[in-house]
């Protein structure tokens, strides 16, 4: 039984995991059209959250963690809006380096982890289920 309650934590830490992951490209959709202010500021830079195995020292069970959620350095894009407060000299105007289908493709991938985590829950809570029916 101490096995399928380990099963279920690391599924659940799939989920927080795969939650967080769809929070910050949601984010990062919602701010694809925010650019800077002037001309020396920078538009909004992308986010990526990046995951670490960690292990349970009391289960010895891997468990996916949060290692961090950082910008993505990749370059601007530039636009040219000589009539823009935040044109540079050249009359370009900074992007965000958010490419909406990158982030659509990302938001799938997170969704299709995040249901193979809830179905492994469902799965293990199952088992649990008819265990404790046998044991009756």
């Amino acid at each position: 039984m101490a096995e399928l309650g380990n099963s279920i934590e690391v599924s659940a830490s799939g989920l927080r995991a795969q939650a967080l992951r769809m929070r910050v490209i949601a984010e990062n959709l919602a701010n694809s059209g925010s650019v800077a202010t002037t001309a020396e500021g920078d538009p909004y830079r992308r986010r990526v959250a990046n995951f670490a195995a960690e292990v349970d020292r009391v289960s010895g069970a891997t468990a996916v963690a949060v290692r961090s959620i950082e910008a993505d350095r990749s370059a601007f894009g530039r636009i040219y809006q000589p009539g823009n407060p935040a044109a540079d000299a050249q009359g370009y105007v900074a992007q965000p380096n958010v490419n909406p289908l990158i982030e659509a493709a990302d938001m799938k991938a997170a969704q299709r982890s995040y249901e193979a985590n809830l179905n492994a829950i469902e799965s293990a809570r199952g088992m649990t289920m008819r265990t404790i029916d046998l044991l009756k």
